[in-house]
C-alpha cells in the first residue's frame, strides 16, 4: 500500500482531489478525558467558576473542526457542514463524541479526530486549576462514511 502524501521521490504532497466527485460524507470520533470524581462532579453540576465547562467544549470542538485544514499540513481545507460534540459524563471520566459532516471531494476523518481532541483538550484547560492529574486518552475514529472507500466502523 502506498501512502498518498508522497510522491515516488518521498517527498511530502498535498493529494490532488480535484477530479474526485462530490460525496455526502460523515465520520465519527471519540476521545476520553479521565478525572478526579471530585472534578466530575463539578463539570456534571455546573459548579466550575469559570462556568459550563462542557458548553465551552463542545463550542471549542466545533471550532477545531472548521479550522483542521489549518492545524494539518496537508489537510484540505473542507466546507464542514455540520458538527455535533456530545458528551457522556460517567464517575470519574467524560467521553467526548463528535460527528462531522460534509458533502465533498475527500474524507472529512481528520475534522472529526481534531473536533474530539480539542473538545478534550478544552476541558482539560478549564479543569486543570483543580486536577492537574487528568489524562486525555483513547482518542480515535469510530466511523466513517462516503467516498471511495465506503464505510469503516470500529469493532
Amino acid at each position: 500500500m502506498n501512502l498518498t502524501h508522497f510522491d515516488q521521490h518521498g517527498n511530502a504532497i498535498m493529494v490532488d482531489v480535484s477530479r474526485k466527485d462530490d460525496t455526502v460524507r460523515i465520520a465519527r470520533a471519540t476521545a476520553t478525558v479521565i478525572a478526579q470524581t471530585s472534578t466530575i462532579d463539578m463539570i456534571r453540576q455546573g459548579s466550575h467558576k469559570k462556568g459550563d465547562v462542557l458548553g465551552v467544549a463542545r463550542v471549542a470542538g466545533i471550532m477545531a473542526a472548521k479550522r483542521t485544514g489549518d492545524l494539518i499540513p496537508m489537510c484540505h481545507p473542507i466546507p464542514v457542514e455540520g458538527v455535533n460534540v456530545d458528551f457522556e459524563v460517567g464517575t470519574d471520566q467524560v467521553t467526548v463524541t463528535t460527528e462531522v459532516r460534509t458533502t465533498y471531494k475527500t474524507g472529512i476523518e481528520m475534522e472529526a479526530i481534531v473536533a474530539a481532541s480539542i473538545a478534550a483538550a478544552t476541558i482539560y484547560d478549564m479543569c486543570k486549576a483543580v486536577d492537574r492529574g487528568m489524562e486525555i486518552t483513547d482518542v480515535k475514529l469510530t466511523y466513517k462514511a462516503g467516498g471511495k472507500s465506503g464505510v469503516y466502523q470500529r469493532q
